[in-house]
């Protein structure tokens, strides 16, 4: 099959310089695209170029850079916390970010369009491992519902344009990221980088004992960045919305996201282990049962994207190691510099 996309395409990564964006271009010049050589061109502006939030800024410059692809990947996120405390911020501002980039791509006449999502769209009990036909088949976890709302509403938004306009519009939904350029914010990060940064100052500090929150059953399901940038070039190169071998849902009607992850998931304890082996912290792990454990397991159903000929390469054990040393280095390298403007 020939790629969808061209070296001649000026594609527009919204959220660039994100973790997942930062990996999604990565991607995209490993394979040679947005390269001004052969045509092309890579457009990230900054968040003080563009402004997501602003509709007539988004307007005025598709208008004037006019990209042919666009990724949107820009969000605001956040962990359970975050999502907790700020939920009409969650909701309004990611619903602003998707409703501007997408109908401002369509509107101008982007030829394709890939909308970035999340695993946590998903009911909280859907059947596991979770398919693509349980979105809206019941309720979905309170502590992070306003997020997946958002997301919701982008992928129905560009299902909607594909549905009556032809625009050719796909959706991935991953599972939880990890890798470089994770937000390791003690309140506002997820669970790996938020895990990581708390047995590495424990080991700092010498403490004996980490408290870590729940029960520590629950099974999550970690996809290293590098293979959803990965993903991503692959889908805008190999599926198109409009295609008559697109894939389909049960009742044979083409499929407006799909999911992407490894199909692998583990115990939280068992992850919390790993990342203190990988840390070198030796003291106890305490469980704090008190706290919520969230949705008791998040394994996603990949099989389609595998079927489109599509897998993920790096392993847990692997990408956990590297992720590890990268954030212990950026502390180093932090240190250094304060040193040195002193």
């Amino acid at each position: 099959m020939s790629s969808l996309l061209t070296p001649a395409d000026r594609i527009f990564v919204a959220g660039a310089r994100g973790m997942a964006g930062s990996a999604i271009c990565r991607a995209l010049q490993m394979q040679g695209y947005g390269d001004p050589a052969n045509g092309g061109a890579l457009l990230t502006p900054t968040r003080q170029e563009l402004d997501l939030l602003d509709g007539g800024a988004v307007r005025a410059w598709y208008e004037a850079n006019k990209p042919t692809v666009v990724v949107l990947e820009a969000a605001k996120v956040g962990g359970v916390h975050a999502n907790n405390t700020y939920p009409a911020d969650f909701l309004l501002d990611n619903l602003k970010i998707q409703t501007h980039g997408i109908e401002g791509a369509w509107r101008v006449g982007v030829r394709r369009l890939l909308f970035l999502g999340s695993s946590c769209i998903y009911p909280k009990f859907a059947a596991q491992p979770i398919r693509e036909e349980a979105l809206l088949t019941g309720a979905l976890e309170p502590t992070n519902e306003w997020y997946a709302i958002a997301k919701i509403a982008g992928i129905k938004l560009c299902e909607s344009l594909k549905q009556q306009y032809d625009f050719d519009a796909i959706s991935l939904m991953s599972t939880n990221l990890y890798g470089p350029g994770d937000d390791y914010h003690p309140d506002n990060s997820h669970v790996l980088p938020a895990l990581i940064r708390r047995f590495h100052e424990a080991k700092q500090s010498g403490a004996n004992i980490v408290i870590c929150w729940g029960t520590g059953s629950p099974l999550r399901e970690f996809l290293h960045v590098d293979d959803l940038g990965e993903a991503c070039v692959f889908a805008l190169e190999q599926w198109s919305a409009l295609s008559s071998d697109a894939p389909k849902d049960d009742h044979d009607k083409p499929l407006a996201f799909l999911n992407v992850g490894t199909g692998v998931d583990l115990p939280i304890k068992d992850l919390e282990e790993a990342v203190a082996e990988a840390v070198g912290y030796k003291g106890v792990i305490q469980w704090d049962t008190t706290k919520s454990d969230g949705t008791p397991k998040k394994q996603l159903d990949v099989s389609r994207m595998q079927a489109l000929g599509w897998s993920a390469r790096i392993p847990l054990a692997e990408g956990l190691a590297s992720t590890v040393a990268l954030f212990q280095e950026q502390l180093r390298q932090n240190l250094s510099n304060q040193l040195v403007r002193l």
